[in-house]
């Protein structure tokens, strides 16, 4: 897999492919080429971040921006949408509907917080950010044609939030997976679970996205190097036994503030606080047992 260093621009990783690996939050954007112009995979933190994007692009020479797609609604895939849209005359901003609405309603609340904040000064960028949602939705798939190849935005299921896509770029056996992976170092390789995730259904979700790949598929996360499919395997397992082990205890009556204490898991115990929560508040009744309170 390609070693593509940070703030260094984009490597391309396979025909017309290629990715740009930021230092701040180690996050990834991607973009795609074709006859009729570029996508964009994923669009920054900030008005500021985004800016930087795009002298990037522009730098390579390969053509303009004529589509974008939101990987899913955090800020850091999303906040950049507006300098796309002013600077390449309002290009289509794709994302699952799901996504749309979640920016809508977490988007303002988390530039409160940014603020009021002063430990990072990428905070008061964030804070400042004009917030422009994604103006294609998409409940399933959606296939967009580049002019010389079709790529598919799919959503696979929900896993890292509600309204996770990908995109396959299929004559490039390659996959840009948003969060739904991670391999990042600055997070030690642990899947984001946030306050927002659906761990039981991310292992279904993986199994999906795995069905979408070949041995010899690239796999680029939402934060961190490029992987294969062995990875994305290895790492849907380990999400599988958290959402199993979550299903075990709450079956056997433990609490839900007790869990994390009483079984082994396979991520340190102090990064799954959210994935516990979440994933006792999503089973059924039926596979809980009393006491859980």
């Amino acid at each position: 897999m390609a070693d593509i260093a940070h703030d260094t621009g984009f490597v391309e990783i396979a025909d017309r492919c290629w990715v740009a690996r930021f230092e701040f939050l180690d996050v990834n954007v991607g973009l795609v080429g074709g006859d009729r112009g570029l996508l964009v995979v994923d669009t920054q933190a900030s008005e500021v971040e985004a800016r930087r994007v795009v002298g990037l692009v522009e730098s390579l020479g390969v053509g303009e921006v004529v589509e974008v797609l939101n990987t899913h609604e955090h800020f850091d895939h999303t906040f950049g949408n507006v300098v796309f849209a002013e600077r390449y005359d309002g290009p289509p901003i794709h994302a699952h509907e799901d996504a749309a609405a979640g920016l809508a309603q977490t988007g303002p609340a988390l530039q409160r917080d940014a603020a009021g904040d002063d430990t990072d000064p990428h905070l008061s960028d964030i804070a400042a950010t004009r917030i422009l949602l994604p103006t294609e939705t998409f409940s399933s798939a959606k296939a967009v044609d580049l002019g010389d190849r079709l790529v598919e935005m799919i959503h696979p299921g929900r896993g890292h939030t509600g309204g996770d896509a990908v995109l396959r770029v299929g004559d490039a056996d390659l996959l840009f997976a948003g969060d739904l992976v991670e391999e990042s170092t600055v997070r030690h390789g642990v899947p984001g679970y946030g306050t927002d995730c659906y761990p039981m259904e991310w292992p279904g979700t993986l199994d999906l996205l795995i069905g979408l790949l070949t041995a010899h598929s690239v796999v680029v996360p939402g934060h961190g190097l490029p992987v294969g499919k062995d990875f994305v395997e290895e790492q849907r397992s380990a999400i599988g036994v958290v959402a199993e082990t979550i299903r075990d205890l709450a079956s056997r009556g433990v609490a839900a503030r007790d869990a994390l204490a009483q079984a082994q898991w396979p991520y340190p115990a102090d990064e799954l606080a959210n994935a516990v929560r979440r994933g006792y508040e999503h089973l059924p009744r039926t596979s809980k047992t009393l006491p859980l309170i």
